[in-house]
């Protein structure tokens, strides 16, 4: 098991210190600390889609009106 140290403002850990005085505080950074990790790899899986998506489109030619309209008649009853 590994120890790490980070330096937090007063406030915010007196406010942590009180919220859970009776828990394991050890299991709850840890676990604040994989939401963050799982958080940001949300992030980076999302700008990766989005980068997909808007590379994709770079390479698609637009829509003409009429085919849109064609589109449109082709599904409705």
């Amino acid at each position: 098991m590994a120890t790490v140290n980070f330096s937090v403002p007063d406030d915010v850990k007196r406010e942590f210190q009180e919220t859970f005085a009776d828990e394991n505080k050890s299991a709850i950074i840890a676990r604040l600390m994989r939401q963050a990790v799982e958080e940001r790899r949300r992030q980076r899986r999302r700008a990766a889609a989005i980068d997909a998506l808007l590379e994709l489109r770079q390479r698609q030619r637009p829509a003409t009106d009429e085919e849109i309209a064609d589109a449109r008649r082709a599904v409705r009853p």
